[in-house]
């Protein structure tokens, strides 16, 4: 490799990395094709920091009184949030989720649907590549949540699983 080679070499991932920070994206991936044994694979891939979102504020509204003997009405749970859920099956990569192997073709996977391990999910493709997401454990598929479609970021949950 000569010394221009590298230092283009050099200039170009620099360039990727601004990109991903002008975009806001979390990781790119190139390939550089030299020649025919000749190529350069680059990964640029940063941790995004989220900042934490302030505290609700809870306000008390006014209760009107049961009746007596009346069961007293259920507490309403918040909404758990699926990244720190047990079974969340997250995404290994930035890219494009599909819940099916072509349209029209059945899901791979519903709600309430047994899956073994191994078993496909969905698919996440990245850079015209179709990656296909196992289910790291076997279990019942508790929620899907992406669309079809959807674009997803690394980490990003795609389904519970109990």
């Amino acid at each position: 490799m000569t010394k221009s080679t590298h230092d283009a070499d050099v200039a170009f991932i620099q360039a990727l990395a601004e990109l991903l920070r002008e975009n806001d994206l979390t990781e790119l991936q190139v390939k550089r094709e030299y020649g025919e044994d000749d190529s350069l694979n680059v990964r640029v891939s940063r941790q995004k920091i989220q900042a934490a979102a302030p505290a609700p504020v809870a306000v008390a509204a006014p209760v009107a009184e049961a009746p007596a003997g009346a069961p007293a009405p259920a507490a309403a749970e918040p909404a758990a949030d699926p990244v720190n859920d047990p079974g969340a099956v997250t995404s290994p990569m930035v890219g494009t989720v599909y819940l099916q192997a072509e349209p029209g073709a059945p899901a791979f996977v519903s709600v309430g649907a047994q899956v073994n391990e191994g078993d496909t999910l969905m698919i996440v493709e990245a850079m015209k590549t179709m990656n296909h997401i196992p289910a790291p454990r076997a279990g019942t598929v508790k929620r899907i949540l992406v669309d079809d479609g959807a674009a997803v970021e690394f980490g990003a949950p795609l389904v519970i699983l109990e």
